[in-house]
């Protein structure tokens, strides 16, 4: 009984990356316009040191941004700073640690950066993990989903005050959370987020980013229906040359890897949307928006029930051990 549902999830995924692939194939990469200076402006990048997270944190500097690279490899991230503060950008960076697997450590780095008294204009929720085995987070939650989203939703709402007073009308704080294509094959099981009674890896990376839409569009309704200078969008970076695949079966690999050379995305063309979503003028305002190769692209149904999304809210809130506003 249990194998159907997973052939079932297993070919939806890979429906999703063929459509992409093909997208990709026919379609260049989207090219970042002219972007305006961002000097005095903080940001947090979490999966900062390589990848698309490096890239986006390397761009957000050059503009002038004092960015936050946070991530749980402490020599990888301290080089990934200093290689961006050597490059001589207008801003600067810097590498604190957090590991979001565990509840306990992005609250150790909250506090570690509310005590500090810097405003906060710009949260990248960027880290990720694919395709891993079954396992567990620190605090007992299945690895995609407590690493990819409930970590992520931790971190946001509790900086969320401080992206609240650190923005203004006509200068909002923005929130990026990045999602994939495969959210479009993503199920969202309430009765069994932690994915014990039939695990597959492919459904829960899916439901994992259907879950950051879902966090993205509910979010934006509470902080658009109280009036707060604070923007969220999620956004989709496409089929991207990165460590991600590293979790595929040999074989998968070895196929991979001359596809790649050929239609995949590189880091700094995948990072092209994070970083248009957080500095663009175009995106001044605009909210609730699922963003693919520059442009705002219309997500999964299942990502607009607001009954779902108001269900997830208040489950995660749970979960995190977070009062519901």
């Amino acid at each position: 009984m249990w194998l159907q549902p997973v052939l079932m999830t297993l070919l939806r995924f890979y429906l999703c990356g063929v459509k992409v692939l093909l997208y990709q194939l026919f379609n260049r990469s989207f090219t970042l316009p002219v972007l305006p200076k961002q000097n005095g402006r903080v940001a947090i990048v979490t999966g900062g040191t390589r990848g698309m997270g490096l890239e986006t944190a390397k761009h957000l500097a050059s503009l002038g941004m004092h960015v936050v690279i946070a991530g749980n490899e402490r020599e990888e991230g301290a080089a990934a700073a200093r290689k961006i503060n050597e490059e001589g950008c207008e801003g600067k960076a810097e590498f604190v640690f957090m590991d979001l697997t565990s509840l306990k450590s992005v609250r150790q780095f909250v506090q570690g950066f509310r005590d500090r008294g810097l405003p906060l204009h710009v949260l990248v929720n960027n880290a990720g993990t694919m395709l891993v085995s079954e396992s567990n987070t620190k605090d007992g939650f299945e690895f995609h989903f407590g690493l990819n989203y409930l970590g992520h939703f931790l971190l946001t709402n509790l900086l969320l005050d401080l992206l609240k007073t650190s923005g203004r009308q006509g200068r909002c704080s923005r929130v990026i959370n990045m999602s994939s294509a495969t959210h479009f094959s993503g199920v969202v099981d309430m009765e069994d987020l932690n994915r014990r009674i039939c695990y597959s890896s492919h459904g829960a990376y899916s439901q994992s980013k259907l879950a950051l839409v879902l966090f993205t569009y509910y979010l934006q309704e509470q902080l658009s229906a109280a009036g707060f200078p604070v923007i969220v969008n999620a956004v989709d970076p496409g089929m991207v040359d990165t460590a991600l695949y590293d979790n595929l079966y040999s074989l998968a690999k070895m196929l991979k890897k001359p596809v790649a050379k050929i239609l995949f995305r590189t880091p700094a063309e995948g990072a092209s949307v994070v970083i248009y979503a957080a500095a663009a003028s175009e995106m001044e305002g605009v909210g609730g928006c699922y963003l693919y190769n520059g442009k705002k692209t219309q997500s999964s149904d299942l990502s607009f029930d607001s009954e779902l999304q108001e269900e997830l809210w208040k489950k995660s809130c749970e979960l995190v051990g977070l009062q519901e506003a």
